[in-house]
């Protein structure tokens, strides 16, 4: 039984009046008539007793009644907690990025979330790439946007966001800063500078020991946070990878963003703990997503 033909049947049942009965539903005594009626040829038989002067159920729609009505007030009143629980969300959420470029879904997500849930705060936190995942795991976020992979045990991921070219942040006077693109066989050239702390899932897929040739690709210094891997490039230590929007965010005289021609977008996606999923947390994870979705219906892929 479809939806509407369960609460024209249930309110019938109770009013016994197809005027009021049409009322009640905002519908014309017409439709309630042509939905009883085709009800009853499905079912395979009268559900009423109709006449010029009363409507009553007949036995058969005694017994559909009282096997129904308690089945669709129990859907009711699930509905009804589930609305109370998302009306309720209430606390403080921390929502916590690596990079302005994912900063800016998550200010517009925060600022839907907070016109739904005005008993909900959310703070923004940045977080370094290097220290995303543990940032998680010590609970100082709750909610994260970070680069890819994020396949951690207690660490759930979900759909990719959008995606970002890859670049290589080279000091400015080394030679590859004057080309227009670099390819994934010249980070054997020179080491490469990482942040600390980083998982070997994630080091690998971005930090990798050779290149697709099989070239070995030597580990440079590593950094605690961002602006220290960045002064370590453009003091000469090495090189480092990076989304090319970088260089419109953190642009310095000594070093330069080289796109890649052949690499892997980089993908961001969002991460949250496994055993601390709340209905809060559940909204703003949906909330994100759905603005994520509307960004990629107006610009596209990157």
């Amino acid at each position: 039984m479809e939806r509407y033909e369960i609460e024209a049947f249930l309110v019938l049942a109770e009013e016994l009046h197809f005027g009021r009965t049409a009322e009640r539903l905002h519908v014309s005594p017409g439709r309630v008539s042509q939905t009883i009626k085709a009800l009853e040829r499905r079912i395979g038989g009268a559900l009423f007793e109709r006449s010029s002067r009363r409507v009553a159920l007949t036995p058969v729609g005694r017994q559909l009644r009282d096997e129904l009505l308690p089945a669709y007030q129990q859907i009711q009143l699930a509905v009804a907690h589930a609305t109370a629980a998302y009306q309720d969300i209430r606390g403080v959420l921390r929502f916590g990025f690596t990079a302005p470029w994912t900063g800016e879904l998550v200010l517009r997500a925060a600022d839907a979330f907070s016109s739904r849930h005005s008993r909900c705060v959310v703070e923004l936190q940045e977080v370094t790439y290097n220290a995303a995942i543990m940032a998680l795991r010590e609970k100082k976020v709750d909610l994260l946007v970070a680069e890819l992979p994020g396949a951690e045990p207690g660490i759930s991921v979900g759909p990719v966001l959008f995606r970002e070219r890859r670049a290589l942040a080279v000091p400015a006077v080394h030679p590859l800063a004057m080309r227009e693109t670099v390819s994934l066989e010249d980070l054997a050239l020179l080491p490469l500078v990482m942040g600390v702390g980083m998982s070997s899932s994630w080091r690998d897929v971005h930090f990798p020991r050779r290149t697709p040739e099989g070239r070995h690709i030597e580990h440079g210094p590593v950094g605690a946070g961002w602006q220290e891997i960045l002064s370590l490039v453009g003091a000469g230590k090495g090189a480092t990878v990076a989304a090319a929007r970088a260089g419109l965010y953190h642009a310095r005289p000594d070093i330069a963003y080289v796109p890649f021609d052949d690499a892997p977008l980089i993908e961001y996606a969002l991460m949250w703990r496994d055993a601390d999923q709340t209905v809060g947390l559940e909204a703003l994870v949906q909330t994100v997503l759905d603005c994520a979705a509307r960004s990629a219906g107006r610009s596209g892929p990157r």
